[in-house]
């Protein structure tokens, strides 16, 4: 059985990485042989130089991707099959409490992965979005963002780590029941909280300046009968020039939040088209089924981690002597990545269906698909995004229809309209 648990890790491992491998040169190779056409509906907009521009910088990030994931597999190789035997074995000999012990392990883990991770996110910072004009960040800021993450997660995934922890050892026939109703709390409080606490640590908000803007949004969100905390811009563009805008928090702490970019770079029109796609989501529910969707399947894993980590064979797969519940997390955990992986596509195929939705619900708020559209174009150049995506990338990764569908889409729904 141990072999055959190896076996299978192996033949998910590495059909993970030629997969993914496969899906990435497929793309770039499409891009090459289509990324020099601009298609239709951006003639006029995007000249020569912009669209080679927007060609380079998917490469660039590509290459990236490529090196990044090969790294990460790698380090993932080397913990489960060098480091943790001997990390195990030192933390047992510490004769330290079940939680200390998890707390050390996973805190060893974390950092090994954060330090292996910092000169990618460096380079990409100040190297490949400064090549492109977007990075905006300083050094000191930058700095001063790690550290608080690093604060911060450590804080978070203790109590989490901890509470788990807890659960399979004073509750060890039930623990999965609790972890999942403590897991499924906690993540709620983190959406109240976040607006309101979290957010601020990193950025400034405050109230929208745009009076006029302000009193369209709200007028906007009286169609729906939608009652937001506040609408607020931050002051991201002190880190990158890319633009967005979204909805956040749940319950009282709701609020609208508007790039300093994206107000900079569009018309009012489109930033209410904008937010009026922001508004479909809320009116279909989007949130509240993916966030059912994730309860609902975090049950799922916590089940299937119970059943796991009580397993010898999983130790014993991986060389291990000692047999600690919360290297068994670890090695559970690594599994349903690598299955989970073989599902994205399922993931992507329900949010492309969901951004659809979202889009026809804002061309009924605002009564024609021309500001989302326009929206839509500058979007695409600001951001430089890839005109061109192989239709097999799409279907494994993308969480929006590509641009061109999307685009398509929408002047469908209005020449339908038009039609009635």
């Amino acid at each position: 059985m141990e072999t055959t648990l190896l076996i299978a890790f192996l033949i998910l491992f590495i059909g993970r990485i030629l997969w993914r491998f496969s899906l990435q040169q497929l793309n770039i190779r499409h891009l090459r042989n289509h990324g020099k056409v601009t298609p239709p509906v951006f003639q006029g907009m995007i000249d020569e130089k912009t669209l080679a521009k927007m060609v380079d910088y998917t490469y660039d990030n590509s290459r990236l991707e490529n090196k990044e994931n090969l790294t990460e597999d790698i380090l993932e190789l080397a913990i489960l099959f060098l480091l943790l035997p001997v990390l195990v074995a030192q933390i047992a000999g510490l004769q330290l409490h079940l939680i200390w012990q998890a707390l050390i392990f996973f805190g060893v883990l974390a950092l090994v992965g954060g330090i292996v991770g910092i000169p990618f996110d460096i380079y990409h910072t100040f190297v490949l979005e400064k090549k492109y004009g977007f990075s905006t960040i300083t050094w000191k800021l930058w700095f001063t963002d790690l550290i608080k993450s690093v604060i911060l997660s450590t804080v978070l995934m203790g109590i989490m780590l901890s509470a788990f922890m807890a659960f399979i050892l004073y509750l060890p026939k039930s623990w999965w029941c609790w972890a999942w109703v403590f897991f499924t709390s906690f993540e709620i409080l983190l959406l109240w909280l976040y607006p309101v606490v979290i957010a601020p640590l990193f950025n400034k908000y405050e109230p929208i300046k745009d009076e006029e803007l302000k009193e369209k949004i709200t007028s906007l969100l009286s169609k729906v009968g939608l009652k937001a905390k506040g609408i607020f811009q931050v002051d991201e563009g002190k880190r990158s020039k890319h633009t967005n805008a979204y909805f956040t928090g749940i319950g009282k702490t709701k609020r609208i939040v508007l790039y300093d970019t994206l107000l900079a770079s569009h018309s009012q029109d489109e930033i209410l088209a904008v937010l009026a796609h922001e508004i479909g989501h809320w009116k279909k529910k989007h949130i509240l089924k993916q966030l059912i969707f994730m309860i609902a399947g975090s049950l799922v894993g916590f089940y299937l981690a119970y059943l796991l980590v009580n397993w010898p064979p999983l130790y014993g797969a991986f060389g291990l002597q000692e047999t600690p519940v919360y290297v068994g997390l670890l090695l559970a955990s690594i599994y349903f990545s690598c299955i989970g992986f073989f599902f994205s596509p399922l993931g992507a195929f329900i949010s492309r269906r969901y951004e659809r939705e979202a889009d026809k619900i804002a061309h009924e708020l605002v009564g024609t698909s021309e500001p989302m559209i326009n929206a839509l174009k500058r979007l695409a150049k600001d951001n430089l995004s890839n005109l061109h995506p192989h239709p097999w990338y799409v279907w494994f990764y993308y969480s929006h229809p590509p641009l061109i569908e999307r685009i398509e889409y929408l002047k469908l729904i209005d020449k339908e309209i038009s039609n009635t």
